[in-house]
């Protein structure tokens, strides 16, 4: 090892500069399929730092793209989409005005469901361009990858991964109907486990149970429903007849971005990887403009204020309502806003285009954050220990709000009905009254207190399954038996068969020594009353 070591020090050194190029050779071959939005911040920093490590990394990416650029971490395969930049753009400011708009439950239900599908359509369309694209595919094919790493909302990653015989890695915080939990065979109790949209606890009285458990029964409909156009492309292209949750049981790993300080316990299968959080990365330092607003809010602090990436202007009315509320506090007020300016609007309160969230909230001077309950910022409250107003506008939102509230981290508004002194009151309860404060520090101090980063912990098992080509040990044998034998069925009605056919044996032989007894006993008295006459 030292004859070795003293041969490359005396190499030369032009030569030496070439040996990381050369050491990204031993690397693996990693194929992406990612989601585009806020499901590809996180992923991002997993491929970054699979990059880092020495591994190769092709991109599968939409040529129509909001959050997926291109970087020198990975290479870009692009395949074309029905659909332009501009209708994306569009779609994300009319989903935001409907957001705003008042809405009768039932009308609200059913535009929430459309705005779903809305979605999945997209998704498919986009992957039947990909899977129809045959010289991508073919390429894909001659590459000779490793694994692939997906979001698994986007079934097209998985498809691809059976039509090139790869072990796939999924990254994911959650699926519409719970489809992560029928496709890993997880326990998944509707007595203690709330649903999807339900915004329970998992503490429910006897009537939450009881919708629970009917919100439940309908997943595998809605689920039906919204998957059933990706069951056809699945056959055609696969030639195989598998339902959606079949294909997505084949994962090797599921990244799941969950932590029990955020979600509430539940079962989870040993294939299952917890690094809720992941997205919590070292703060950097504030650039002068910002560090400049942050000195200037003296002993009051400051409040970062942001509705996440897809909304960003919100109707006049609202804003006005919002900014009286800001006026009221002393703190300086840090908002993420691009529409236009409210005319009452505060001297205390900033109107910024793009906030370094995470830096801000590591700021010893932020006071509270509000937030629309995104999982991204809510873990970046935790991990940061900031008290949170949440406003959540839609999807898995309002279930994350619930979460906070409950455990005495933060207030929940409906950003439709709150007047200014709603929130203005929200605003002073998480900044003065200091239980806020200290349960949302008791949960920081938890999330934080753990042997391995979630960043490092999901590079890791990326690479466990591109060294052992999969994780087969870790799959249960659940996924061999049908529904029959999953819940013994069949073994019940057996043993319920030997129960009737012993009892009837059984009553018959009683039934039987009962005739013989009582025939016995006539023939007895009859043959007694015979001699006595």
């Amino acid at each position: 090892m030292a004859s070795l070591f003293q041969g490359v020090c005396h190499l030369p050194a032009w030569l030496l500069l070439f040996l990381p190029i050369w050491s990204l050779s031993d690397g693996e071959k990693l194929l992406v399929i990612p989601l585009d939005g806020s499901h590809w911040f996180s992923m991002h920093s997993v491929v970054h730092q699979l990059r880092q490590k020495g591994h190769e990394i092709v991109a599968v990416v939409p040529e129509v793209s909001v959050q997926i650029q291109p970087s020198e971490h990975y290479t870009m395969e692009i395949y074309s989409v029905p659909y332009t930049k501009e209708y994306l753009e569009a779609e994300f400011k009319r989903v935001g005005h409907q957001i705003f708009t008042p809405q009768p439950f039932l009308e609200k239900f059913t535009k929430t469901f459309a705005r779903i599908g809305n979605i999945m359509t997209l998704l498919f369309s986009s992957c039947k361009q990909l899977l129809s694209n045959k010289e991508l595919i073919t390429y894909l094919k001659e590459s000779a990858f490793d694994a692939v790493l997906m979001d698994p909302m986007f079934l097209c990653g998985q498809i691809v991964a059976e039509n090139l015989s790869l072990p796939s890695v999924y990254f994911s915080r959650g699926i519409p109907c719970g489809l992560e939990f029928q496709a890993t065979q997880c326990p998944n109790p509707a007595s203690y486990i709330p649903k999807f949209f339900t915004s329970y606890t998992d503490h429910m009285t006897f009537p939450q149970r009881m919708w629970n458990i009917l919100v439940s029964s309908s997943e595998f409909l809605s689920c039906s429903l919204l998957y059933s156009s990706h069951e056809e492309l699945i056959r055609e292209f696969l030639q195989q007849d598998v339902t959606v949750p079949e294909l997505l049981s084949h994962a090797s790993i599921w990244l799941l971005r969950y932590d029990f300080v955020f979600e509430y316990p539940r079962p989870v299968m040993p294939n299952m990887v917890l690094i809720g959080g992941i997205n919590c990365g070292q703060e950097k330092p504030l650039s002068q403009e910002f560090e400049s607003i942050v000195n200037a809010s003296g002993e009051h602090g400051f409040v970062v204020f942001s509705l996440g990436s897809m909304v960003s202007e919100i109707p006049m009315k609202k804003a006005k309502q919002i900014a009286e509320a800001f006026g009221t506090i002393p703190q300086t007020v840090l908002w993420r806003y691009t529409g236009e300016t409210p005319p009452n609007l505060a001297n205390n309160t900033k109107l910024i285009k793009w906030l370094p969230q995470n830096d801000l909230l590591a700021h010893p001077k932020a006071r509270a954050f509000i937030t629309h309950g995104g999982s991204h910022g809510i873990y970046e409250g935790i991990c940061n220990g900031v008290p949170m107003v949440l406003m959540p506008l839609f999807g898995d939102q309002m279930d994350n709000a619930k979460r906070i509230e409950s455990r005495g981290a933060g207030v929940t508004l409906n950003v439709l009905e709150m007047t200014s002194k709603d929130l203005s009151d929200a605003l002073n309860a998480v900044i003065n009254d200091k239980s806020y404060k200290e349960n949302i520090m008791r949960l920081s101090a938890l999330h934080l207190d753990r042997p391995i980063h979630p960043l490092d912990l999901a590079v890791y098992w990326v690479e466990f399954v591109m060294r052992h080509k999969g994780a087969q040990h870790l799959r249960p044998a659940a996924h061999d038996l049908n529904w029959i034998q999953y819940h013994s069925l069949d073994v019940i009605a057996f043993l319920m068969a030997v129960v009737l056919v012993a009892t009837f044996i059984s009553l018959k032989c009683c039934l039987f020594c009962c005739r013989k007894c009582f025939c016995k006993k006539g023939r007895v008295s009859k043959s007694s009353k015979s001699k006595a006459e």
